[in-house]
């Protein structure tokens, strides 16, 4: 098995965390074709939602932890989905077992919730290849891939800005992206989430035709830190 890059002294202390934790305890294209072999995929695309937009958009009235005051939650890890030069692989025939209670409560713990962690290995980390435990590892190693701007994790107050600010802002903060390695989507007219494309050596590549689909509004709404 091909294995990942080294990672940083942050996502080196992640991956003992996790450890610790688990030992103790375009053209049309269907978007999904159920029940794909593992391991049978192109690339990757990493998601990172925008937290304080997710949580005006649904969080707020589930009462989720996420979105108290306090919580300085900016970009989050959403997912690393297997993904096709067009389409998607989901819910793929692997001969791995599923993630403990004790896995993706570790991971959940950086995703948000383990309902959350196991949602993603369901639909998206059985098409790895991978055990739940190393694809879990691989999904932080991946986040770690990626410089967070630091200028969205500041803002005191709702904004309106073009959504291609977001874009630049990323690809100033990671120069080794180009700008159809990146996309920002919306939602409800605000920022939805940012979605890099990666080898499966978790290197930026172009992404395909069906994931460059930039959100162009000219005042999509970014919602402060709380």
């Amino acid at each position: 098995m091909r294995q990942p890059p080294a990672c940083s002294a942050p996502l080196r202390l992640f991956i003992v965390m996790f450890v610790g934790v688990v030992m103790g305890f375009a053209p049309t294209v269907p978007a999904k074709a159920n029940g794909e072999m593992a391991g049978a995929f192109d690339y990757y695309v990493l998601a990172l939602s925008w937290t304080p937009n997710w949580c005006a958009d649904e969080g707020d009235a589930r009462r989720d932890d996420r979105c108290a005051t306090g919580s300085a939650k900016g970009w989050a890890l959403h997912g690393l989905w297997p993904q096709n030069e067009r389409g998607w692989p989901s819910y793929c025939r692997t001969t791995h077992r599923d993630p403990t209670r004790a896995e993706t409560a570790a991971m959940g713990q950086f995703m948000g919730s383990s309902g959350l962690a196991w949602h993603q290995w369901n639909k998206h980390g059985r098409c790895s290849g991978l055990s739940a435990k190393d694809y879990y590892i691989l999904s932080a190693r991946a986040m770690g891939k990626v410089k967070l701007p630091e200028v969205f994790s500041k803002l005191q107050e709702t904004i309106k800005l073009p959504a291609k600010v977001v874009e630049d802002a990323f690809l100033e903060s990671n120069p080794a992206m180009a700008r159809d390695m990146v996309t920002v989507t919306c939602k409800s007219n605000a920022i939805h989430e940012v979605r890099v494309c990666l080898d499966k050596g978790l290197e930026p590549r172009r992404c395909g035709p069906d994931v460059i689909r930039d959100c162009t509004r000219p005042n999509a709404v970014m919602d402060p830190p709380r």
